[in-house]
């Protein structure tokens, strides 16, 4: 069992017991259910240095990245360094994130937000919707095709933008559909937390125009978003080389200031 399989097989058991305690309907009741999303798809088009900065205490292949940093600065110190979004882990076993971590997100910036989850089930788009996140991942190594339909339509019928994340051709050919608004490639091989851009480079090609493309995963200087723009690249998910710091704010603006001097 890979990594990945075992992160899908608690969050099956997680989502079934957060179903138990708060139904749909309560979620849809909450205030932020109604409130008008932001685009991160029109951010990154608009935008010239595309980053979205993370919020990210552990992962797996690294353990502890940052557990100082509280989440209120970490939003408002993003927004102030100019970033186009702000992606939340909310998964607590494995990445030591909460959805209380995107409440205080939204509370503290306007930034488009993307709730970063292993999402199986629609009950988590609509957990995020009520939550504060514009944004859902959807990760097409644990979906099947008609999965990644009902989730993304949902989505879109929630005004949630979607970024289809994928690490390879099959993923690539599986996934293409028109509810999508971003494609994520992820240059981490998941089974064995290897990390090559030539990933982004190769399937770069074979996105369609039509979706926004964001490169993830060992994005840590500049030189590697020159090196990927050109592929025709307008998203950057920069997130442990922003949280290892002490202020990971000061640490995005120095960042994009460089890429942008």
């Amino acid at each position: 069992m890979n990594i990945l399989d075992k992160i899908v097989a608690d969050k099956r058991i997680e989502v079934t017991l957060r179903k138990k305690l708060i139904p749909v309907k309560q979620l849809e009741q909450s205030i932020l259910f109604s409130r008008d999303t932001n685009s991160l798809a029109s951010a990154l088009i608009a935008s010239t240095s595309g980053i979205i900065a993370e919020h990210k205490r552990r992962s797996p292949s690294k353990s502890v990245i940052n557990h100082n940093l509280n989440v209120f600065d970490v939003a408002k110190g993003y927004e102030a360094a100019g970033v186009c979004g702000m992606s939340v882990l909310t998964d607590g076993k494995y990445f030591g994130g909460s959805l209380d971590d995107l409440l205080t997100a939204r509370a503290s910036c306007n930034l488009p937000l993307l709730r970063k989850e292993f999402i199986i089930d629609t009950y988590q788009i609509i957990e995020a919707k009520a939550y504060g996140a514009d944004v859902i991942l959807l990760i097409a190594a644990i979906l099947t095709r008609e999965e990644i339909k009902t989730f993304s339509e949902l989505a879109k019928s929630l005004n949630l933008d979607v970024l289809l994340e994928v690490h390879n051709e099959a993923e690539l050919h599986k996934s293409l559909m028109p509810s999508l608004d971003m494609l994520g490639v992820n240059n981490r091989n998941l089974k064995t937390f290897e990390v090559s851009l030539d990933i982004s480079k190769e399937l770069s090609t074979l996105i369609p125009n039509d979706f926004v493309k964001v490169s993830e995963s060992g994005i840590s200087n500049i030189e590697a978003i020159k090196t990927l723009q050109p592929y025709g690249y307008k998203g950057f998910l920069i997130g442990e080389n922003f949280m290892k710091t002490d202020n990971a704010g000061a640490s995005a603006t120095s960042f994009i200031n460089a890429l942008n001097p």
